[in-house]
């Protein structure tokens, strides 16, 4: 094949639109570029999709592997596959708990949807989940609270409308650069502005024109703080939280005074003003992994939520905009069966789990009436309950918190892993999957604004591979025999996925291939082949529902113009309360750990990693306190970063980006989560990723260290 193909960027959940081009012998992509027809972005795109798609570092998988006298060697595709089948299957004897299936952002939606089926229908496990909970899943639980749904009410469209962007803890300059540019140019507007709320002096930071550090840990604080300043000056949008919410009295009740909330967050009350005034402006409110992953992180969510409530920040170009790091994480929420049915569908309501069972031919008791405790969970159980692991491209020997104990619980677990690239959980593995990636496979893809479009194969693949769908249907037939097709149909998978969501907050029936041909890209809900979703849960400007009073003035009738799914109609306020930081700094470990993205990288780095020692980046007093207690040459810059948990080797750096008291280490190395907290969100099952309490050391495995003294 050397025609250019249009597909659709795997690299993040912007969901650009690319075509790509085969290698005229062999296998490969020759050339990758933005695909101007595409109406997400139109030609832009970013060198790190283009060159992660088309020429990733890593090591592929070409052959598939089992394990034979402690390593693992290569196999034919039968033997692979019947050893698969016989350890999960000797698990399932025992009961369907006992086998754990781990998916991924990173799959199609037609990939997705049958490993849920798979494992909610097939093995009827409540062991099931996918790596987006690490990262997103107390956004949606937010949302839920909050509009009775999952996904954020605006959408791209609404950037270009906004005059104040509010960016709290997320990078999208580093993490989503296409959307990243729109912001920028949105904000650079006569009379508009860029705010941006991050411990760190992030690259979305230097660009702000105004910055906000508040503590590690103390987002929750601050954005009470903002809603208690809004209150005490009243300049809270009284009849938008009259027509269209409730519960914002007893929140109210509940708020701190501002000026003690703002010292706990480590800001100023100038400060609190200063964000209390840019959300009286028409503003879009974006947060990210800094907010989401925390013990703390859907009631932060949530408070962040409530600002746009409270200041009336819903409608066009206003509101509550989670951003979503994952290529496919809106899909593995709609399609996969993890948290939810397909469609958004209550996993607990029992007419909703009659008619998937239905749908998928399986006894209604086969399917679990939980969704299980989330990835920390199910690998917790894999110390006793679960006894074998089906992982499809994730990487949790190195992605999950407190990694040391995860990779010892997946190396005594039976392994099946199905991966395009080698990677730690590869390591652990009893048998491993070779699997097709970006370029090779065909399905879809749903970004974080709910749009649909098409992932095409430009590209064929080497015969010691397989697409993750074919590999899925393979142990389906082995295992739970007429689930799914042998060979099944992408075209085929999609069309019962759409039909399944019919009718649902989340209906993607009038979508299908013919569509997504002609159109390039759709966004949900689009119920019928005509319809395509906005803005959601609202009815039309205000001006369209303004009604004459009995005084002959106009009324506005917002009750009218807002539509949520929730008992009452109406958006809900949040009134809960935080925990605090699972393990603060102390005298025995008196620094704070946070992880973040790098430009450049990608997940835990498969694809993008080198060899070396992670760099940890400290401030100039960090460093000058660590200096202190050293000696040595020079020239060796290494030192050891020390929690509770492990102890790695790290590369250190001065930069001023960073506070005083805080290591900051990107998360795409696989030493760093050797060092993390398995603590969760007590709600959302999200880990606390971004704090935790750590100490530095001179090193054990080379003479001494010293910091480099330049700032970057």
């Amino acid at each position: 094949m050397t025609e250019h193909v249009p597909t659709t960027c795997m690299r993040c959940a912007v969901g650009c639109g690319h075509v790509q081009r085969a290698v005229e012998t062999g296998y490969g992509l020759d050339v990758v570029r933005g695909d101007a027809a595409h109406p997400v972005n139109q030609g832009l795109a970013c060198q790190r999709g283009v060159s992660e798609t088309a020429d990733p570092d890593g090591e592929w998988l070409t052959r598939p592997l089992v394990r034979r006298d402690g390593e693992l060697v290569p196999t034919t595709w039968e033997t692979a596959l019947e050893r698969a089948a016989e350890g999960l299957g000797t698990a399932l004897e025992g009961g369907s708990d006992r086998v754990a299936v781990l998916g991924s952002g990173q799959q199609t939606n037609e990939a997705a949807y049958a490993l849920g089926k798979l494992a909610r229908g097939g093995f009827g496990t409540r062991y099931y989940d996918a790596n987006t909970t690490l990262c997103m899943a107390s956004a949606v639980t937010a949302y839920y609270d909050a509009f009775g749904s999952d996904a954020p009410p605006p959408t791209y469209d609404d950037i270009p409308e906004a005059e104040t962007h509010l960016v709290w803890g997320a990078n999208p300059a580093a993490a989503h650069p296409v959307m990243f540019r729109w912001i920028r140019q949105s904000a650079a507007a006569d009379g508009c502005e860029l705010l941006v709320v991050d411990p760190i002096e992030s690259e979305t930071a230097e660009v702000a024109d105004i910055h906000v550090a508040p503590d590690p840990g103390g987002d929750l604080e601050l954005a009470r703080a903002v809603l208690a300043r809004l209150v005490e000056t009243d300049r809270i949008d009284e009849s938008f939280i009259a027509d269209a919410t409730t519960g914002f009295e007893t929140l109210r009740a509940r708020l701190p005074d501002a000026e003690p909330a703002a010292n706990a967050a480590g800001v100023s009350l100038e400060t609190v003003d200063r964000l209390a005034a840019a959300l009286e402006r028409d503003t879009l409110l974006y947060w990210g992994m800094g907010v989401n992953q925390s013990v703390d992180g859907t009631q932060t969510a949530a408070a962040l939520i409530d600002l746009c409530l409270s200041t009336g920040n819903l409608g066009p170009g206003t509101g509550p905009f989670s951003l979503t790091g994952q290529a496919n994480s809106m899909g593995t929420r709609v399609c996969s069966s993890k948290g939810t049915w397909p469609g958004h569908r209550p996993f607990d309501d029992p007419a909703h789990r009659a008619e998937v069972a239905d749908e998928w031919g399986v006894p209604v008791e086969t399917l679990p009436d939980d969704p299980g405790p989330g990835p920390v969970g199910i690998l917790e159980a894999a110390e006793d309950e679960v006894e074998a692991v089906y992982a499809v491209a994730t990487n949790p020997a190195v992605g999950m918190p407190d990694a040391t104990r995860v990779r010892k619980r997946l190396e005594d677990a039976f392994l099946v892993v199905q991966d395009a690239f080698h990677s730690e959980t590869v390591e652990c593995a009893d048998v491993v999957l070779p699997a097709a990636t970006w370029g090779e496979s065909e399905g879809t893809a749903m970004n974080m604004e709910r749009t649909v479009s098409r992932v095409q194969a430009a590209t064929d693949t080497p015969s010691g591979v397989k697409t993750d769908l074919e590999l899925i249907a393979e142990l389906a037939t082995r295992l739970a025999p007429g689930l799914l097709e042998r060979s099944p149909n992408p075209t085929s998978i999609f069309d019962e996925f759409a039909g399944l969501t019919a009718g649902t907050l989340a209906d993607c029936s009038g979508i299908s291939y013919d569509r997504l041909e002609d159109e390039r890209a759709v966004r949900w809900p689009a119920p019928t082949r005509k319809a395509a979703g906005g803005y959601r849960y609202h009815d039309g400007p205000a001006n369209e529902r303004d009604e004459e009073a009995e005084d002959g003035t106009l009324e506005s009738t917002a009750s009218e113009r807002w539509s949520f799914p929730t008992p009452s109609g109406r958006a809900r306020f949040s009134a809960g309360d935080g925990t605090g930081l699972p393990e603060p700094p102390d005298e025995d470990y008196p620094l704070t750990l946070t992880t973040a993205r790098q430009p450049g990288a990608y997940n835990t780095g498969v694809r993008t990693r080198d060899d070396c020692p992670p760099t940890a980046r400290v401030s100039a007093g960090t460093a000058a306190a660590l200096t202190a207690e050293l000696e040595g040459p020079a020239d060796e810059r290494y030192g050891r970063i020390t929690s509770r948990r492990a102890s790695i080797l790290a590369r250190f750096e001065v930069d001023e980006a960073i506070p005083d008291g805080v290591v900051w280490l990107p998360i795409h190395h696989p030493d760093v989560n050797d060092l993390t907290i398995p603590a969760v969100d007590p709600r959302s099952k999200e880990p606390n990723f971004k704090q935790c309490a750590v100490r530095l050391e001179a090193p054990t495995d080379t003479a001494a260290i010293t910091l480099e003294e330049v700032t970057v």
